[in-house]
């Protein structure tokens, strides 16, 4: 019985002495790891005191709902898509890189975006690709945009107002009209187009500039038919010139 004793005790003692060497060792091995393959849901990169910079995710891991990061809550109605979503020294997001395409009954729906945030805002750049296919007919587009963001805008703040005028769409759409309105000229939503690079719905290829009202004012394209076309607009976005002249 001693003897059995001895051993027990001996083989526990040698256990937690191993097991101390092996945890001390794997803390103090600060070199960087190497792997020939990894599969994983979803990264975080993260600063040294927490702080989530950015988030590689696949689609069922995406934040939006009741995800809340860096303190701040996600975008409830916001897409799960498989990218990345960018965040500045102040854990805010600030962008963000998404991409998606599958099979449809008819044909085929595909997209990318990588877009850049206005300071604790929405987008003011974004490069996007569209490709949309139904029975014989294909659509493809690609962009590069700039926009204008109001001034006064803030995410969470946008959040909010989007929930509020949400409830009105439902109970009365004149009354969330309205209230738009005013929020817009408190300079807390809205945004508008100001340049476009790149394809247009009507298949034009060119450069496409706007007003500060989101209105095309100039246009340099070449049309579906290869022509050449310089066109100017009005604030109603009537035409005032173009070159060459158009002929009746």
């Amino acid at each position: 019985m001693n003897k059995e004793l001895v051993f027990l005790r001996t083989f526990a003692a040698v256990t937690a002495i191993g097991v101390t060497i092996l945890t001390t060792s794997a803390f103090k091995n600060s070199g960087n790891q190497r792997f020939s393959e990894i599969d994983v849901e979803r990264i975080n990169i993260v600063e040294k005191d927490g702080t989530v910079k950015m988030v590689i995710t696949n689609v069922d891991r995406f934040p939006n709902g009741t995800d809340i990061i860096n303190g701040r809550p996600t975008n409830e109605g916001r897409k799960k898509r498989s990218g990345m979503l960018f965040f500045n020294e102040e854990g805010i997001e600030c962008g963000g890189f998404i991409y998606d395409g599958r099979k449809t009954e008819n044909g085929h729906t595909a997209g990318l975006s990588l877009t850049y945030d206005q300071y604790d805002g929405d987008q003011v750049m974004q490069l996007l690709t569209q490709d949309v296919e139904q029975g014989d007919k294909r659509f493809v587009s690609s962009t590069l945009a700039f926009n204008d963001r109001p001034s006064k805008e803030s995410q969470i703040k946008t959040m909010e107002i989007m929930k509020e005028l949400e409830t009105l769409r439902n109970s009365d759409p004149k009354a969330m009209e309205e209230k738009y309105k005013e929020y817009e000229k408190q300079g807390l939503v809205g945004g508008v187009p100001r340049v476009m690079l790149g394809k247009s719905r009507s298949q034009n290829n060119g450069l496409f500039l706007f007003d500060d009202k989101g209105m095309p004012r100039a246009m340099f394209f070449i049309d579906k038919d290869n022509n050449a076309q310089l066109e100017f607009f009005d604030e109603k976005g009537n035409t005032i010139a173009s070159f060459p002249e158009k002929k009746d």
